[in-house]
């Protein structure tokens, strides 16, 4: 059974693909690196429309695939799904644009908000622009579980395990990863049972198989190893130019604690958020308590993923230590050894996730993993719901309502995502000056 390919219903986005040029998927790219608020659930389903639905770049099925294989990675799984998107239009040149052009924008704008934080104080700006966009996330995160929910839990038995995953994290305490992988497990052993397919349409066999992809457990251990080698030298490189020329204090630290970081970060930034807190303030006393969550509130506002929040930190560090230019240095070689792995992952892997759909009990993990994700977005979901909607008075109902405003303009599709963060924004300004 593991070597067949199974026959599904076609959805509304199997149809044959139509690749951009590179100059149309590169424009798309750098828009989205200016635009992607709203954390990853936002971010995913921003390319969910853009990519799949609007332009029909990427077939539902393929989307869906790199999503769940984004997910089973350490690191922040928006930014590896735009970079495995890229890889699927261009190859390693659209990896690589595609990818950075998602981090760049957040990136020099969290320099530029931490230069703010670290020579001028709290920003009473900052902080109403957050409490504006904190309703507007939620809206976010709750469009895109019902966008993605729809798709990938269409069974009983699709649903049953999303509800598990949400109450494995949410009341077991369960850590994401034994989560995606006891549902891959699950997955398997259905298919090779036959009591079950989580499958469904989502996960069509929309684009065959590359007949030029060697299977082999050979050729897959042979790439892995070449691209682990190829990534080695182009991280050692830059770090070692630093350290010779700027000396160890404090980029040997920096370079240590994120490069760390970025292979621990199963579940997203969330899961690591406490060890680099713990190391930013504890051990290495870049920052201040008060200071961490500043960053941690920047990075909430500030397109690209929510672990830009590193790069935060690593202005932090250079700041305490010599000032503005080791800041901003100390900035980039974070953000530079974040991510770096996830490139890495991205261009070892992705030859092989479009070959695993010939067998079974493959695309019956991944949809099972799907599942399983759609409960583990839905524990983000609440857990900004509680952050936003809730204080030690009881219900925050102004937040309320405008959550609910925001989720309703979403689901009609006459708002966007980013206009709809801006009127976020807009909201905390005016509820700062009436209240």
């Amino acid at each position: 059974m593991d070597g067949d390919v199974v026959s599904e219903p076609n959805s509304n986005n199997s149809e044959q693909p139509t690749p951009p040029t590179f100059g149309e998927a590169a424009a798309y790219w750098v828009k989205l690196g200016f635009t992607s608020f709203g954390g990853p659930a936002g971010q995913i389903a921003m390319m969910q429309s853009e990519c799949v639905d609007k332009r029909g770049w990427i077939g539902q099925g393929a989307f869906l695939r790199g999503l769940n294989y984004s997910m089973l990675l350490p690191g922040p799984e928006a930014q590896q799904l735009a970079a495995y998107i890229g890889w699927r239009l261009h190859g390693l040149k659209g990896c690589l644009f595609a990818g950075t052009a998602f981090i760049i924008p957040g990136m020099v704008l969290m320099i530029g908000l931490a230069w703010g934080a670290a020579a001028q104080g709290d920003s009473s700006l900052v902080k109403a622009l957050f409490e504006g966009v904190k309703p507007v996330v939620v809206a976010i995160i709750i469009h895109a579980l019902w966008r993605i929910g729809s798709k990938a839990c269409n069974s009983a038995l699709a649903i049953g395990l999303a509800i598990a995953a949400f109450a494995a994290i949410r009341f077991g305490h369960v850590p994401f990863p034994v989560v995606v992988l006891a549902a891959g497990v699950l997955g398997m052993v259905a298919a090779r049972t036959g009591w079950g397919s989580f499958a469904g349409g989502a996960h069509g066999a929309d684009v065959a198989p590359d007949p030029n992809v060697n299977f082999s457990p050979t050729a897959i251990i042979k790439r892995w190893v070449l691209v682990s080698l190829a990534s080695v030298v182009i991280g050692a490189v830059p770090c070692g130019v630093v350290l010779m020329v700027y000396g160890a204090e404090p980029f040997a630290d920096v370079i240590g604690l994120f490069t760390t970081a970025a292979f621990v970060t199963f579940g997203g930034a969330y899961a690591v958020l406490p060890y680099i807190a713990d190391a930013g303030v504890n051990t290495y006393a870049w920052l201040t308590p008060p200071e961490m969550i500043n960053g941690l509130a920047l990075a909430e506002t500030t397109p690209g993923p929510l672990i830009l929040v590193t790069t935060y930190v690593g202005f932090f560090a250079g700041w305490k230590s010599a000032g503005i230019g080791f800041a901003v240095l100390a900035a980039v070689l974070t953000t530079f050894v974040t991510f770096l792995p996830s490139f890495l992952f991205i261009i070892a892997g992705a030859p092989y996730i479009e070959a695993l759909q010939a067998k079974a009990w493959a695309r019956n993990a991944l949809g099972a993993i799907t599942a399983a994700v759609v409960g583990v977005i839905f524990n983000l979901a609440v857990f900004f719901g509680e952050a936003a909607l809730l204080s030690d008075a009881g219900i925050h109902w102004i937040n309320a309502a405008a959550g609910v405003v925001a989720f309703v303009l979403l689901q009609s599709g006459r708002v966007g995502v980013p206009l709809m963060v801006a009127l976020g924004a807009g909201f905390g300004v005016v509820m700062q000056t009436l209240l």
